[in-house]
């Protein structure tokens, strides 16, 4: 079995890129299935359910998404193979662009679009910052200038990874990802023991605990004040 992480910014695209991604395997006779992580609501996987496709979803709750993530990825691998899939994709909340759900060795692929604004790339962190692929969505709503120079700011922040533009509303350009992410030679029966690409964010303080009032004598733990 394969597995690819997804991650990006809210309503960035993700999930109407893994669905034309999917389609485009499917017609090759693979096998995918997804697992959704959210916070507190997410009816992604009711598309995915429409699609056919083996769906699980997590709501992380009080927690971080991530944290919530990386607690569960190796009962998912499990899923996935209990469920015999050819690939497996992981689909985050995106949320925070400090997040970093990725492991190494695993396929990483950031979306992102074109409308967050130019400087957008440069103010998201390891996810952008890691990945392998970087899909940049909803180049139909802006110039062919904008777009050039919106991947030519990613490239900048990560120029190791694939830079690529697809459409998630036609498909243009998933049968092209679908090429890169599946590889028949790959086989992950276990992540227990891998290391993620990047620390998470960390945060252990009074807060975190429950508390919700304000005040220097309420804040204990790791707790960092502007200058």
């Amino acid at each position: 079995m394969n597995l690819v992480t997804v991650s990006g910014p809210p309503s960035s695209g993700k999930t109407a890129v893994i669905l034309k991604m999917i389609n485009a395997l499917s017609k090759r006779g693979i096998s995918v299935g997804v697992v959704k992580f959210d916070c507190l609501y997410t009816d992604d996987d009711v598309l995915y359910e429409k699609a056919n496709i083996p769906v699980k979803k997590g709501l992380s709750g009080s927690l971080c998404p991530d944290h919530y993530f990386v607690s569960n990825i190796q009962e998912v691998v499990r899923w996935g193979k209990e469920k015999k899939l050819d690939l497996l994709i992981t689909e985050s909340a995106g949320l925070c662009n400090r997040c970093a759900p990725y492991i190494k060795d695993i396929k990483a692929i950031c979306v992102i679009d074109n409308l967050s604004g130019i400087n957008t790339p440069k103010k998201i962190g390891p996810m952008i910052k890691t990945a392998d692929i970087v899909v940049i969505t909803k180049g139909d709503i802006v110039s062919q200038a904008e777009r050039e120079v919106f991947a030519s700011r990613v490239r900048f922040v990560n120029p190791r990874a694939i830079t690529m533009n697809i459409n998630g509303l036609t498909g243009q350009g998933a049968y092209e990802l679908s090429k890169i992410v599946y590889d028949e030679k790959e086989n992950i029966d276990t992540v227990k023991g891998l290391k993620l690409r990047f620390s998470m964010p960390s945060a252990l303080c009074s807060y975190c605990l429950g508390e919700t009032r304000i005040g220097e004598e309420y804040q204990m733990g790791n707790v960092r004040k502007m200058k």
